[in-house]
């Protein structure tokens, strides 16, 4: 059995990729999504994660809880070990990753391949306001991030999340499973 992919599914805050990566585990239950452990209180919502606290976080990594860890606007997320037994053992695994991951995402996971979900600008702050989570000044925060690019020598597919969500699973489906399109 060859080894399965780590699907890094990364984009701006607020382009929908919670919504689309449960659209494609959906769509498709051979790909596992992936859930992650942050340093966010759990009151805030969001994605479905395993809440703790950094000094909890700390102690994570201390023993190997992560085959992958990183910070981002202000918080630590992890991806947990069992996810890299996972991929070796053939799985296909959906997993929301910062772009500043990447790199140490691609020297862990053989197969790793990108995900980059696209919106305009004046979707991601309607989409941002609406979860209301960010202040305005955090809101401009993340839109200025939003076209930071990707680093160099990963396979990349992009998918845009500008229409319907069946429109941009359609898309990713195409793109992940070439055979079946």
């Amino acid at each position: 059995m060859s080894a399965g992919r780590l699907i890094a599914v990364v984009g701006p805050s607020g382009v929908g990729k919670d919504s689309v990566m449960d659209a494609l585990s959906g769509a498709a239950p051979a790909f596992r999504r992936v859930r992650r452990t942050i340093t966010r209180a759990p009151h805030l919502g969001g994605e479905d994660f395993d809440p703790l606290t950094p000094d909890e976080f700390d102690r994570a990594v201390a023993r190997g809880a992560f085959c992958l860890h990183w910070a981002a606007h202000g918080l630590r997320y992890g991806i947990p070990a069992t996810v890299l037994d996972e991929t070796r053992a053939g799985a296909d695994c959906l997993a929301n990753l910062s772009r500043d991951a990447l790199p140490r995402a691609a020297g862990i996971f053989p197969r790793l391949l990108v995900m980059n979900i696209t919106a305009a600008p004046d979707v991601l702050a309607r989409r941002l306001a609406g979860r209301g989570r960010e202040s305005a000044d955090e809101i401009a925060l993340r839109l200025g991030q939003a076209s930071k690019p990707l680093p160099p020598g990963l396979e990349v597919v992009t998918i845009s999340n500008d229409g319907s969500l069946e429109q941009t699973v359609a898309q990713a489906l195409a793109a992940l499973l070439p055979e079946r399109a």
